[in-house]
């Protein structure tokens, strides 16, 4: 009867398994030159994620990650228009220079693929625009995957502004980067766009800047600013010789301030958001923990709980995207969201080019 009973379980466990894997959607990957590509690859190596083609010029770089993660010959192409002819992934996800999500995009569209890039949506403004162009035309979602959108501390303080625990915003305080990325070890293939003004867009501005300028859009649900002034410093001209390293921005809203700090000049890593209310103060000190004050001077770390599923990480949300249990259209990863980013960014740049504050 024992022995009955395992087979039952184990032939239960196994339609069950076989269900899951059958559940993932295809994924296509556009590019290994991404420092984030250790991500995705982690969670296929997992099992999280079912991996059918990987679209990327540079062998050097298949023959980096097929020995870090184990990884098939049948799964690499030279190039994405043979890979998605092959493999017909659902969703292609963007691990390339800034500057080609556009192209993804463009080839991804008319065969209604939909695509999620890492952050920033696009290098320019142009670039955005038309990645629009092609996501209305052609019905597929463009999504944008940046890491603070999975911090628990960071989502915390949405709810509790949510319920009017803080008052109205009056002012939010973005601090985001590192000691550059040449000095914590990004790949020469990574550093090669990264800290190039056309393929990245910009350096630190577009890099660091991205984040800020998301969480206070999302804050602000999806409310456009009235203005943009943005300065730029290049601290280190010799390891960073294009592009600036340092941009300090400042989001105007009729009734609110943000303020957003890029660098690759920190002396430590960092992603906090600091948000003032008209009664009370929220700050997301790192990713898990959540300082809230009062005005009665009493300050307290919360005890932050995890985001559920299916919204806590990249993989369960872009699958409950397609899977249409979530919009995918007002939020952080949205592209509606993200069009705003850019158009804050793009003023920032012209802020800095002009010196002056730039009316949108």
């Amino acid at each position: 009867m024992l022995i009955k009973l395992t087979f039952f379980v184990a032939l239960f466990c196994s339609v069950n398994t076989v269900a899951v894997a059958q559940s993932k959607f295809k994924v296509g990957i556009a590019g290994l030159n991404h420092d984030h590509i250790y991500g995705i690859l982690s969670e296929y190596r997992k099992g999280n994620v079912n991996i059918v083609g990987i679209a990327e010029p540079n062998k050097q770089l298949w023959a980096k990650y097929q020995k870090l993660f184990h990884l098939p010959d049948s799964l690499f192409f030279s190039d994405l228009k043979t890979m998605v002819a092959k493999r017909k992934p659902v969703i292609v996800l963007g691990y390339n220079a800034v500057a080609n999500h556009v192209d993804i995009v463009e080839l991804c569209a008319p065969l209604g693929i939909q695509v999620m890039v890492e952050k920033p949506l696009a290098a320019t403004l142009a670039q955005a625009k038309r990645m629009e162009e092609l996501a209305n035309k052609y019905h597929i979602k463009v999504l944008t995957n940046y890491e603070t959108t999975w911090h628990p501390s960071v989502q915390e303080a949405y709810n509790l502004i949510s319920k009017d625990s803080i008052g109205r915003i009056r002012k939010m305080i973005a601090h985001d980067g590192h000691q550059g990325p040449r000095a914590i070890g990004c790949s020469e293939e990574f550093l090669s766009w990264l800290t190039d003004p056309v393929l990245n867009g910009a350096g630190a501005l577009n890099d660091f800047g991205c984040y800020g300028a998301d969480m206070m859009t999302w804050l602000m649900h999806g409310q456009k600013p009235i203005a943009v002034y943005a300065i730029a410093k290049h601290y280190q001209p010799k390891v960073y010789p294009k592009v600036e390293d340092e941009a300090d921005i400042v989001i105007e809203y009729p009734t609110a301030t943000g303020y957003i700090e890029g660098s690759w000049d920190w002396p430590f890593s960092i992603k906090d958001l600091e948000v003032f209310g008209e009664t009370g103060y929220l700050h997301a000190i790192d990713r898990d923990n959540l300082v809230m004050r009062r005005r009665e001077n009493i300050k307290s770390i919360r005890e932050v709980n995890p985001i559920p599923a299916p919204q806590n990480e990249a993989v369960p949300y872009f699958n409950a995207v397609l899977s249409k249990a979530l919009s995918g259209d007002d939020d952080r990863s949205s592209l509606k969201y993200n069009m705003i980013v850019m158009e804050i960014l793009d003023a920032a740049k012209r802020s800095i080019n002009e010196g002056k504050r730039i009316v949108l």
